[in-house]
């Protein structure tokens, strides 16, 4: 079966601490899936589209109960390789309250996806009549093994014709600046649409624009991420860019919206500013890549509707516990026609 989208990375155990406790003081956890690309799997699914996801799951319990959430929200698992080598990986996520921040502690070191290495995937089978590939600089962080497979999908994707997205995703806890920008411009030659934020094009590549805002992003101005966006098309020849702009109000009050720019014709569009009150941010941004490739597909060559589905579905995630987008494309839609907050009876 042809897929409309396929994405390859790790997927992990969520773990966190009820009653708003910290990690260290918990006595029981909150435990869901999430992980970036499996995240946008299942937001593409959610949003009526095919999608598959690539990976590679110890075969154990804890294996076996990642591949199942998948399956639970029709993503296809039959390119995720159950394996006796490696093992899950878990994080802990601490939900943060103003002044203090939310917080990631990662016990994924050793995870079978990191012992991943090329020729693991038979990636000619995967793209057969796909239309869209996506990834993550998450998946290449994981090791040496992963990025190199990472450059060899990459590869397979483009020779199959089909087009790639790729999000940039900096992890400061799985490595360094200079280490991601050396393994990632190369990648680059082989990516069609390029998503980041306002600020990893800084860290990553050193891109910022004339006017970037505070380094506590309080203040952010699209004006200044429209020169990054032209920055990055010099640099690397994308054909489009898509930055979400997020505006930090408070942790649990922030704004959102985002911009994309299509070389060829050398436009911006800009979504609608949603003020947020969040109940999870994480997996945010990976609703705004799958709503974003949902909407490519529901309009070819429609990128003012596709950055305000976009915003759209990202903004509802927001109001939802987990790193999986549970929305139906009919939510997005009401939403971006205005929907109020009445009861829906």
């Amino acid at each position: 079966m042809a897929h409309d989208v396929v994405t390859f990375g790790e997927a992990m155990l969520r773990f966190v601490p009820q009653n708003d406790l910290r990690t260290e003081q918990a006595q029981a956890f909150n435990i869901t899936v999430g992980g970036g690309e499996l995240n946008v799997a299942v937001c593409c699914s959610r949003l009526g589209f095919s999608s598959a996801w690539v990976s590679r799951l110890p075969d154990n319990p804890l294996g076996r109960l990642l591949v199942g959430k998948a399956r639970e929200q029709g993503v296809d698992d039959q390119y995720v390789a159950m394996t006796k080598e490696g093992r899950c990986g878990l994080y802990f996520l601490e939900q943060g309250a103003s002044p203090r921040a939310a917080a990631v502690l990662y016990d994924r070191a050793g995870s079978a996806i990191s012992m991943i290495k090329p020729g693991d995937v038979n990636w000619k089978e995967v793209f057969a009549g796909v239309k869209r590939f996506h990834i993550s600089g998450i998946t290449p962080a994981l090791s040496a093994s992963a990025a190199e497979t990472t450059l060899e999908a990459l590869k397979a994707a483009k020779t199959a014709g089909v087009e790639v997205s790729y999000d940039l995703n900096y992890r400061s806890k799985l490595w360094s600046p200079a280490e991601a920008r050396a393994i990632q411009e190369p990648f680059m030659q082989y990516v069609d649409l390029l998503i980041t934020t306002e600020e990893d094009t800084k860290v990553v590549f050193g891109i910022e624009g004339h006017t970037a805002g505070d380094d506590k992003f309080e203040n952010v101005e699209a004006d200044s991420y429209r020169d990054v966006s032209k920055q990055l098309v010099e640099k690397f020849g994308f054909k489009s860019v898509a930055i979400t702009l997020r505006q930090n109000k408070s942790v649990w009050f922030n704004d959102w919206w985002g911009l994309y720019y299509d070389a060829a014709t050398k436009r911006f569009f800009e979504a609608p500013k949603y003020q947020l009150e969040i109940v999870d941010r994480v997996g945010g941004g990976d609703s705004f890549a799958g709503g974003l490739l949902s909407a490519l597909l529901i309009k070819p060559g429609d990128y003012d509707h596709a950055i305000r589905f976009a915003v759209a579905a990202s903004a509802l995630k927001h109001s939802l516990a987990g790193d999986f987008a549970i929305i139906t494309r009919g939510e997005v839609e009401t939403l971006m026609k205005g929907g109020g907050l009445r009861i829906v009876r």
